[in-house]
């Protein structure tokens, strides 16, 4: 398993890509820095390359990984957030509805191009 937070190539969002198998703890601790990356660049949009990456928590600690451990300070709560991952694998999945439900911007995908297309396209204005 291995993992690595970069600036992309174009300067306007952090990327974080993880190979192998992830679990709540494990993305704590990613996303945290990937956050503080974001924080320093003052960057606030998130690319998460999953697509080589199997989540192995259940569907409770998926729960609790967004409601409790992603309400961290350390967390930009205002980000946009896509997620790549493997069209089949679906252990993700539970993720997106999850940050969805919880008011978050974060949008799955299977398909790169579509990802960063979301990923950079304007905010529309807050009411």
């Amino acid at each position: 398993m291995s993992y690595s937070i970069n600036v992309s190539d174009n300067g306007k969002y952090i990327v974080l890509k993880v190979v192998g198998t992830i679990n709540r703890q494990l993305a704590v601790k990613y996303n945290l820095e990937a956050h503080a990356l974001g924080k320093e660049k003052n960057i606030e949009r998130f690319f998460l390359d999953f697509s080589e990456c199997h989540n192995t928590d259940t569907v409770f600690r998926n729960y609790k990984y967004v409601y409790d451990d992603m309400q961290n300070p350390g967390i930009n709560q205002k980000a946009r957030t896509v997620m790549l991952v493997h069209p089949n694998d679906h252990s993700h999945d539970y993720i997106e509805a999850f940050f969805k439900n919880a008011g978050a911007d974060f949008t799955l995908y299977t398909d790169r191009k579509l990802a960063e297309y979301h990923l950079l396209e304007k905010r529309q204005p807050t009411p």
